[in-house]
This record gives C-alpha cells, sequence and structure tokens, in this order.
C-alpha cells in the first residue's frame, strides 16, 4: 500500500524532491500556489545545496534513502540531471512512491519502458514534463484547433533556434551528452506541444551535424574551460502523423539570432500561429482563409501558468481515480519521437547524384 493510499480525498499528497539543483528553484517559488500538493522534504547528493533548498523551502533536508523510507511522502519530484532519472524514478516507485519526473522521462527506451512496467506493477503514479501543453496558452490553441477554425489541419513547422546553455550554465556538460542537446532538452517542449495538438506521430526522419563540435563555458568557476558536444546541435526533423499531418522541426544550439516562428499549424481554412511552448502562456494568433491579417485570440483565463501545473493535476487525478494528462505514456511517445530522430540522422543517407556549382554572385556597380 501506498502512503498516497491511505490519505483522505481531503489532504494534499507531500512531495520530496530529488535533486536540487538549478531546476528545482524554478519549482520552488510556485510550489504554494499548486493545489493539492504540500512540499515536505528535498534531498541531493550534495548536502549543502540540500540545506540550502530545505531552508528556502521550509523543509526537511533527508538523505536520499530516508527520504524513499519516510511513510509520510507520498510523491517524488525527479529533479536530478536526466541521466539520473531512471535510477532516482525506478527506486522511489520501488518505495511505493508516485514519481513526477523532469523530462526526458529517461535517456533510453528501455530504462522509461521500465519505469512504466514498474509503476504498473506498484500501482503508482508516473507523471513527466514538460506540462507547459497544460497552460492557457497551448490550450487556447487547441480549442482554436478543435473548433475547427482551420478546417483539416494538413501540415506544422516548429522551431528552437538559439544559443546553447554553455554561456551561462556552470555546468552545461549534460546539456551536449546523452538526455541532452536541442532534441533532448529542449524538444520534449515542441514535441509534446505538437502531440497534444494534433496526436501520435507514425513516422521520423531527420538530417544533423555538429556532433563533437567543440563549446567554451562562459560563466562561473570553471568559465573558458572546454568540452565536447556529443550529442548533435542543429538538427533538421520531419513527422509524420497518424492523422496524416506532416510537420517539421528544426532544433538548434547554434543559432545567434532568429525571426522563424515557434509553432504553427495550417489547415485547409486557415493557420494557427503560437508563441513558444517552453512557456505556459504563449500568444495565439489566427488568420482563416480570405483574411488580410492575424487575429490574436484572447487565452483561456481557467489554465494555470506555473511551473508544477502537471504535478498538481496528477495529484488531483490520483484523488480523483482519473487519468493524468502529463503522463509518462505521454512522455514515452515524446522520448520515442525524439531519440528515433538521432538515429535517423545517422542512418542511411538518401544520396542526390547530381551536383551544381554555385551560382556566382550578381556585383554592384557603380551609379
Amino acid at each position: 500500500m501506498t502512503s498516497a493510499s491511505r490519505r483522505t480525498p481531503e489532504s494534499p499528497l507531500r512531495v520530496g524532491i530529488v535533486g536540487c539543483g538549478n531546476v528545482s528553484r524554478l519549482y520552488l517559488p510556485d510550489f504554494a500556489s499548486l493545489s493539492g500538493v504540500e512540499l515536505a522534504a528535498c534531498t541531493d547528493v550534495d548536502v549543502d545545496r540540500a540545506a540550502a533548498l530545505a531552508e528556502r523551502g521550509g523543509v526537511r533536508a533527508l538523505a536520499f534513502d530516508e527520504l524513499l523510507a519516510d511513510p509520510t511522502i507520498d510523491v517524488v519530484l525527479n529533479l536530478t540531471p536526466a541521466p539520473e532519472h531512471a535510477r532516482v524514478s525506478l527506486a522511489a516507485i520501488e518505495a511505493g512512491k508516485h514519481v513526477y519526473s523532469e523530462k526526458p522521462l529517461a535517456t533510453d527506451l528501455g530504462a522509461a519502458r521500465a519505469i512504466l512496467v514498474a509503476a504498473d506493477r506498484r500501482g503508482v503514479r508516473v507523471g513527466c514534463a514538460p506540462d507547459t501543453f497544460l497552460g492557457g496558452g497551448l490550450q487556447t490553441a487547441r480549442d482554436v484547433l478543435d473548433s475547427g477554425a482551420i478546417g483539416t489541419a494538413l501540415g506544422a513547422h516548429a522551431a528552437v533556434l538559439h544559443l546553447g546553455p554553455e554561456r551561462w550554465h556552470p555546468d552545461p556538460e549534460g546539456f551536449f551528452g546523452p538526455g541532452g542537446g536541442p532534441l533532448l532538452d529542449v524538444g520534449p517542449y515542441y514535441i509534446a506541444a505538437l502531440v497534444s495538438l494534433l496526436g501520435p506521430v507514425v513516422e521520423v526522419d531527420a538530417i544533423g551535424r555538429a556532433t563533437g563540435g567543440t563549446r567554451r563555458i562562459g560563466s562561473g568557476p570553471r568559465a573558458g574551460t572546454t568540452f565536447v558536444a556529443t550529442a548533435p546541435t542543429y538538427v533538421i526533423a520531419s513527422y509524420r502523423f497518424a492523422s496524416g499531418v506532416v510537420a517539421g522541426f528544426t532544433a538548434s544550439f547554434d543559432v545567434v539570432a532568429s525571426a522563424a516562428p515557434h509553432l504553427e499549424i495550417h489547415g485547409t481554412e486557415g493557420s494557427i500561429l503560437i508563441g513558444d511552448p517552453n512557456v505556459f502562456d504563449g500568444e495565439v494568433s489566427l488568420q482563416r482563409l480570405g483574411a488580410d491579417a492575424w487575429e490574436k485570440v484572447p487565452l483561456r483565463s481557467d489554465a494555470g501558468s506555473v511551473r508544477g501545473i502537471g504535478l498538481a493535476e496528477m495529484t488531483e487525478a490520483i484523488t480523483s481515480g482519473r487519468p493524468h494528462r502529463a503522463s509518462g505514456e505521454l512522455a514515452f511517445h515524446v522520448l520515442e519521437i525524439l531519440l528515433a530522430t538521432e538515429a535517423a540522422i545517422v542512418g542511411d543517407a538518401r544520396p542526390i547524384r547530381s551536383t551544381v556549382e554555385r551560382p556566382l554572385p550578381i556585383r554592384l556597380t557603380s551609379p
């Protein structure tokens, strides 16, 4: 029996944070506004870091094993680095805790599948970020799409184009290794958004470059140190959805500046322009067939826009006995898409046998 199963519907589920690094500081300010959850404890391999978060949050700092053994803790919020997600989630599940993990669910499909199997066996829930698709921006886009305002959806395009986190993060190597790169680090926001709007993906293709590129740390005590990226840092992918919709996705940590829209969906009767899926309240605009301009769509006011709404929604679903939305199954599908994208980059290339020289530039003449 899990500790959660012993609680009444009125009781908040008590959460223990595992991993007290940079991501935990994003969750902590919004925790008090989340319904149905109560922060109870935290742990980290760095005891000083755990103590600092505990002091800020007014909770106990525990050893990892102590947190898992504590019968008053119902849910583990797994905020460890991506390579540790599977190990921590599996240990929490074995201890009878529900788990909500930062993305990705794991860094390989075998480990991700093991998490879902273990949770099913133990009768606990698994949720996973990103939960931004539950915010006002993407839920408004879903309303527009489901209303038929753009007719039948035909195609979509998403783009995350900026420089990498090595410029500001003091320990950025994890963003460029297994579970990292623009695909696995930022890509989940975009792919989860696309799947939430358009349904499951059935086919993937991709090209990419820059695996093995040297990156330079730009801040902190290790500033100036270099390391080598083992994940591709510029990727162009294409996806075919079960519905027949086709989509393109460009993801890069090598772009100085871009004016490309974050997300567009095009249909037989119009187009939707959607703001950054990495935030909860990205703007939504609609242009109908025959119109001359975009019209801004007011965002839904009933959808929360704070970090952790996926966790809160999961705990409410546990209490009411219904499925939750930011589920392990959704996270598994998103991970499968992104890992298939990586695999397609180094898969069989389609050769082009013709060639051509670049046309000469036009030279300007003096007036």
